[in-house]
């Protein structure tokens, strides 16, 4: 069930090296700009593509991220 989580509880999964997917969701000019460590980006026109690649695994856990306010 998808639930939204603070910076600071994505901050500690990070720092506790939990075993997630963190998904960068903003154009690839951007990602490569700037992304948190290990993200994946997956840019919102290109997730009918490159999903079955870059998510394999049914049933990961998965944060999704932008650096918009929304």
């Amino acid at each position: 069930m998808p639930r939204t989580i603070s910076r600071d509880e994505l901050k500690q999964k990070i720092d506790r090296k939990d075993d997630f997917l963190l998904i960068e969701t903003l154009p690839a000019t951007a990602y490569h700009h700037k992304h948190l460590p290990g993200a994946i980006n997956l840019p919102p026109d290109s997730v009918t593509k490159l999903a079955p690649q870059l998510l394999p695994v049914q049933g990961a856990e998965i944060v999704v991220y932008c650096a918009s306010p929304t």
